[in-house]
């Protein structure tokens, strides 16, 4: 069982990239590994842009800069595009992210940061440069996102949207449940619906 989603109020990270794909997010060579082990996953999560080839911090990349922190991920257009990896979810969870903003998520990376316990939310493309207005202005912005109500929330200008997302993947954020987690917690009605069938 994972932490349980609710509302989730936290600074932000920008990344206002177009077409990130899940070769930037985590890279091919790092798919060898077959056990999902966070801390290596978040250590390498967008490897390239992070580090220099000689292995040092790019010190222009937004993660080595200690003015923007928080466990919301505000990225660009059209984000977790190319190869289905889980791998690349696993990375950002493994960061630290429980959120990733954006206009628009590829379907398969979607799915997988939701099986991962990463909540992705749509926003129109007029609020997402709201939100990185507000927070180049201020990187101090919180962002108030409510599962529950799934509003999201620029905490600087009070502006809200809605989102959508899946009312089973809900269900299984706002509780802490993977898949096998929710098939266990309803054992009693899957046993039941057995014994009516014999």
């Amino acid at each position: 069982m994972k932490q349980k989603f609710n509302i989730l109020t936290s600074t932000c990270v920008p990344l206002p990239l177009e077409n990130v794909d899940t070769d930037q997010i985590i890279p091919a060579r790092f798919l060898k590994a077959t056990t999902r082990e966070e801390k290596f996953f978040g250590d390498n999560l967008f490897r390239d842009w992070r580090y220099n080839p000689d292995g040092s911090p790019n010190k222009d990349f937004v993660l080595n800069d200690p003015t923007y922190g928080g466990q919301i991920l505000v990225a660009g257009k059209n984000f977790g595009s190319g190869s289905s990896r889980e791998h690349a979810a696993w990375a950002i969870a493994g960061y630290g992210f429980r959120v990733v903003v954006s206009s628009f998520f590829a379907d398969i990376h979607k799915n997988n940061e939701l099986n991962n316990f990463v909540l992705p939310v749509v926003v129109s493309e007029a609020f997402l440069a709201e939100l990185f207005d507000s927070i180049y202005k201020n990187p101090r912005t919180e962002v108030e996102v409510n599962l529950p109500e799934q509003t999201i929330t620029n905490k600087a200008t009070g502006h809200s949207e809605r989102f959508e997302i899946n009312a089973y993947k809900k269900h299984c954020l706002m509780n802490g449940l993977d898949d096998i987690d929710y098939l266990v917690s309803n054992l009693d009605k899957v046993e039941k619906f057995e014994m009516a069938r014999r």
